[in-house]
């Protein structure tokens, strides 16, 4: 089985609403995006989600895998060496990542063996967040009573009476986050335009949401899907998708408790 890209997991976790809850429960220990592949690849083979490790260290835990399993495959960083052109008109060695798919990780399911306790889940803190993020929260000051919050360069505001707190909060992150604040200031009102900014700003808000099972979730769904059949047959772009996860990714660690 083929792996898929970034635009066809995060489709997925948009149209199927508990699919991202159910891999960050099972997958925490795993970048968003690979806890969505494991997801994936778990549901095509029938295999139980669960704690995912390569045959080695299931083998340090005094587990073994099963005969005839398959591994499923997730995505992992490499380093590569290449030569440049220096200065001087020479060659110099320089290095730089790359992502590869890999076949290397067994699910619990998968094996055989001594018990083993899951690793906790710890909470998240939005404050610890905004610190490890160097994000400043500041006193919200627009006029505007439709305006749920805003964010300018490296801070956030969000409406003391905002309807859902916790989304506009990864909201208005995420427009730090992916870098959309460098190039201008964001306020999010009902009026704001459907623009590609905005949808990849909400897909952060609904992954960090849902994964933490938090309101507002459902809301973030249906503005990203509302937004993709306005725009016919345009999709998420695959770019856009990985700055998407990784925002996610990046918040959701940043402010984990334990």
């Amino acid at each position: 089985m083929s792996s898929p890209n970034f635009t066809t997991l995060l489709l997925e976790a948009v149209n199927k609403p508990g699919s991202i809850m159910k891999a960050y429960s099972a997958f925490h220990n795993y970048s968003l995006g690979n806890q969505l592949l494991a997801l994936f690849e778990c549901n095509a083979r029938g295999i139980e989600p669960g704690p995912i490790n390569t045959f080695p260290a299931w083998k340090n835990l005094g587990r073994h895998v099963k005969k005839g399993a398959k591994a499923i495959t997730l995505c992992m960083p490499i380093t590569v060496k290449r030569k440049e052109p220096a200065d001087n008109g020479e060659e110099r060695a320089a290095t730089f990542t790359t992502f590869v798919y890999k076949p290397r990780w067994f699910v619990l399911a998968q094996t055989e063996g001594q018990a083993i306790e899951p690793a906790a889940i710890g909470g998240w803190d939005s404050d610890k967040a905004l610190s490890a993020l160097d994000i400043q929260r500041v006193e919200f000051t627009a006029l505007d009573g439709n305006c749920q919050g805003y964010a300018t360069k490296r801070s956030i505001a969000i409406n003391p009476v905002a309807q859902l707190p916790h989304k506009t909060l990864f909201h208005e992150i995420a427009h730090v986050m992916l870098g959309h604040t460098s190039e201008a200031d964001f306020n999010d009102t009902e009026r704001t335009p459907k623009s590609l900014r905005e949808v990849e700003a909400e897909s952060v808000a609904m992954l960090c949401c849902e994964a933490l099972d938090l309101e507002g979730a459902e809301y973030c769904r249906g503005y990203v899907q509302e937004w993709l059949k306005r725009g016919g047959n345009i999709a998420i772009p695959e770019k856009s998708a990985q700055k998407i996860l990784r925002a996610a990714d990046q918040i959701l660690k940043a402010g984990t408790t334990n």
